[in-house]
């Protein structure tokens, strides 16, 4: 089914290959892993094998991502995760990456929709990102893995977000990079959009019943508001 623009009421938004690098950012951290052996690879570059592994990896990735949904431990794996960021164990020396466009794609859009996450990182993860790059004043609500007793592909976090925002489920459009976000839309009555900046493949996107395909998060003004960015 097409994007129903006149639907729209808010919006929600996944982080990782949605408004964050991740991909990227997984990439610079092989390649850091790897400078110890570079003199293995094709002009002292691991940069290219690296890529290739992160590719390689996205589509078990998603499968796995839904595993602590299945079995209910989403809070549990969240919390832990937050502890081992917070005792200094999960920080990255390099910063994280946001997606070329996002920012100003994102101050557009607060102008015209209340705008959530729903994101299934850990709270602290979650906000560091966002106050980063000081976007945590655009949103009206936040849902990281932490909010709701399950988490994406749960409908749960965009209901939610839903009822923060003031919206019905059905008026909110979720953007996410992976099947896991077109689900949990697709379970919430919402419409959704996949881009393709992240972890998932337009075949499974479309296949997980999203509503519009595009190439990265940077075009929503120009697809929503008919506006160039």
């Amino acid at each position: 089914m097409p994007l129903d623009i006149s639907r729209i009421q808010a919006l929600c938004f996944d982080i990782d290959g949605t408004l964050s690098d991740t991909d990227d950012h997984f990439v610079h951290r092989l390649v850091k892993a790897l400078s110890p052996i570079k003199f293995l690879f094709p002009n002292r570059d691991p940069q290219p094998f690296a890529r290739k592994v992160v590719m390689a990896t996205e589509t078990p990735g998603t499968f796995l991502y839904g595993i602590p949904d299945r079995l209910g431990i989403d809070r549990q794996i969240a919390k832990i995760t937050d502890f081992f960021y917070q005792s200094g164990l999960g920080k990255n020396k390099l910063p994280f990456l946001i997606i070329p466009g996002v920012s100003d794609a994102l101050h557009i859009l607060a102008k015209h929709y209340p705008m959530s996450v729903v994101s299934a990182r850990g709270e602290r993860s979650t906000h560091i990102f966002l106050e980063q790059f000081n976007l945590e004043n655009l949103f009206k609500c936040i849902v990281t893995a932490q909010t709701c007793d399950r988490t994406k592909p749960s409908p749960d976090p965009i209901l939610w977000a839903a009822k923060q925002l003031g919206v019905p489920p059905d008026s909110c459009l979720m953007i996410g990079d992976t099947t896991v976000d077109i689900i949990a839309s697709k379970s919430a009555n919402a419409q959704a959009i996949g881009v393709l900046c992240g972890f998932g493949e337009r075949e499974e996107l479309q296949k997980a019943g999203a509503d519009l395909i595009i190439q990265t998060t940077s075009q929503l003004p120009e697809v929503l508001l008919r506006l160039d960015k």
